[in-house]
């Protein structure tokens, strides 16, 4: 109970927002339509199995006008007026397409503004960085986003209106079961309402018996999503790397690496299903007795002559509806164990965010008065508290180059992300002046998804960046050949080469225009003449930005008016 306690409870805090939003008032008008709507399919539920009575009494009468009145727009009998079957079954019909319908559209809005939220607060404060950083037990954010909130949404609506319908069947059938099954006498007391308590009893005992059974498939079905997430990631890895692949004819490996992540999938499915055929074993059993359970126990009544032909079809059916609301546990175990494992996965990626969000960001970064790019004291460190840089200060003025050097993993890019504001490990002091524009170029560029236009954009909105602007940029860089597919859609950090993408970056830096541009290796494709044109082109055309680079042909010195060096944790001037 108290794990069951403890996933409602995490359950509403996932769903809280979006009922509490701006958007509660379309979202509650929608559930109530369908609330509305799954009650009356229950309210002309109970209307047939009056009609049923009727119907089957008529058959055992051999009322031939009545049968046939009741099969078509309906007519009076036993005393009562009752539409016919066809008028029944149309209503019944347009209840449930529009209830189907209605339930789509709120799961729909509802998934929508869950995802927007989810996007922004990921992407918020850099929150998708850290989690990568600190956190990697929060897998695949993706699929949390892709696929674990449509699952909630889903299962929550479907689950959530199936009970409540189940919950009100049970007290509309209760009191037609109660008046239909009369006393029985059991060693000479006599039992009210018997068949109540029969279907009472055995839905409580087969709903226990499912829960012993079925509780292995919580925890498989939580670890089936993520080693299917696992394998599609792998995969995804491949396909974005296909020439490293090739270049390393890495083929092996890679199937050996793949064939793991799939061999992990296939054992936990194995388990599943092992799980699901003993569920199903005992589901089956259950339906299946359930269906002629209850005319077994009212057939002495019948035989006896004390209850119609109508009254024993009629409390079968009633007998089923109660038994069905009952064991609606039994009915969605599997279900309910899914949707268990998706807010346990969204709960835990919430929290993720969340902590991310609430870290320290190591490095304070701020603005200022004066006109250059600031370290004071900064000290930064790797996730597992080694120290790279201590006590670091440097100043970069407007207008100034300088270069940073030092060996391979000195800390030289750290210190370059501490700057951005991204590099929770550390501290000290960073400032940048108020509303200055920064631009950081990678060794390897960022390339967004869509057009050739918006990689080059990037982050500026390409659709506000007039034409001949962007053309003039590819053509400075020596991308000219390109500006015909601006507007072509292609995976372009695998379209273009290493040097390509690289010079594409620069493009960027002359449509941004940025204050501060810091250039880590971004010319380390290039050929050393293509690199030195990147670098002139950049002295000429942002003539007012401050630009600190890491490099380490010696000949890109030249570009720069100043030299500093990483050195033993230190940062030393070169001379």
């Amino acid at each position: 109970m108290r794990r069951l306690g403890s996933a409602l409870r995490d359950a509403w805090a996932l769903a809280r927002p979006y009922w509490t939003s701006d958007e509660r008032g379309k979202g509650l008008a929608l559930l109530a339509a369908v609330v509305t709507l799954n009650l009356s399919l229950v309210g002309m539920t109970v209307l047939l199995s009056y009609w049923q009575r009727a119907f089957f009494n008529a058959l055992q009468a051999k009322d031939a006008g009545t049968f046939w009145s009741l099969i078509f727009f309906g007519g009076e009998a036993e005393g009562t007026w009752f539409p016919g079957f066809c008028v029944i079954a149309a209503i019944y019909i347009l209840i449930a397409v529009y209830s189907l319908y209605l339930r789509q559209a709120l799961q729909i809005r509802w998934r929508r503004w869950l995802t927007e939220r989810y996007m922004a607060q990921w992407l918020a404060d850099r929150a998708y960085y850290r989690i990568a950083l600190t956190d990697p037990g929060t897998d695949n954010p993706d699929q949390r986003i892709a696929d674990d909130i449509r699952m909630f949404v889903d299962s929550t609506l479907i689950l959530g209106l199936g009970l409540i319908s189940s919950v009100v069947t049970l007290f509309s059938f209760v009191f037609v079961l109660w008046s239909l099954s009369g006393p029985l006498e059991v060693l000479g007391v006599s039992i009210p309402g018997y068949m109540v308590w029969v279907a009472i009893l055995y839905s409580v005992l087969g709903t226990w018996m499912a829960h012993l059974i079925g509780r292995p498939l919580i925890r498989l079905n939580f670890l089936q999503q993520r080693v299917e997430a696992d394998f599609r990631y792998a995969l995804v890895r491949v396909r974005d790397n296909v020439e490293g692949v090739a270049l390393h004819r890495g083929e092996a490996d890679e199937q050996r690496a793949l064939g793991a992540r799939f061999r992990a999938l296939m054992e936990n499915w194995w388990a599943i299903m092992v799980a699901t055929k003993r569920l199903t074993f005992y589901t089956a059993g259950f339906a299946q007795v359930a269906t002629v359970f209850p005319i077994a126990v009212a057939a002495p009544g019948y035989f006896s002559g004390r209850i119609t032909f109508g009254d024993l079809q009629q409390t079968g059916f009633a007998f089923s509806e109660v038994q069905g609301a009952l064991s609606w546990f039994v009915t969605n175990y599997r279900e309910l164990t899914e949707w268990r494992a998706t807010v346990e996965r969204l709960t835990g990626f919430t929290r993720a965010i969340e902590a991310a969000r609430a870290a320290e960001s190591g490095v304070t970064v701020a603005g200022g008065a004066e006109d250059a790019a600031v370290l004071e004291d900064v000290t930064l460190r790797l996730p597992d508290g080694r120290v790279l840089i201590e006590g670091a200060a440097l100043r970069v003025a407007r207008g100034e180059a300088v270069l940073l050097t030092g060996a391979s993993g000195s800390g030289k890019s750290t210190l370059f992300r501490a700057l951005a504001g991204i590099w929770p490990f550390g501290s000290g002091r960073a400032r940048l002046p108020d509303g200055a524009r920064a631009l950081f170029l990678p060794q390897r560029p960022y390339l967004p998804l869509g057009t050739l236009r918006r990689a080059v954009c990037y982050p500026l909105d390409a659709t506000g960046v007039p034409d001949a602007e962007v053309r003039g940029a590819l053509e400075a860089v020596g991308l000219g050949r390109l500006m015909d597919r601006l507007d072509d859609e292609d995976a372009w950090d695998r379209r273009l080469s290493g040097g390509e993408q690289q010079r594409l970056a620069f493009a960027r830096a002359l449509l941004v225009r940025p204050d501060y541009l810091f250039l880590d290796e971004a010319t380390a494709s290039l050929d050393p003449a293509a690199e030195e044109a990147m670098y002139s082109l950049v002295k000429e055309r942002l003539p007012g930005s401050a630009i600190l680079s890491i490099a380490h042909r010696a000949a890109v010195a030249r570009f720069h008016d100043r030299g500093v060096r990483v050195n033993g944790g230190r940062l030393e001037a070169v001379a």
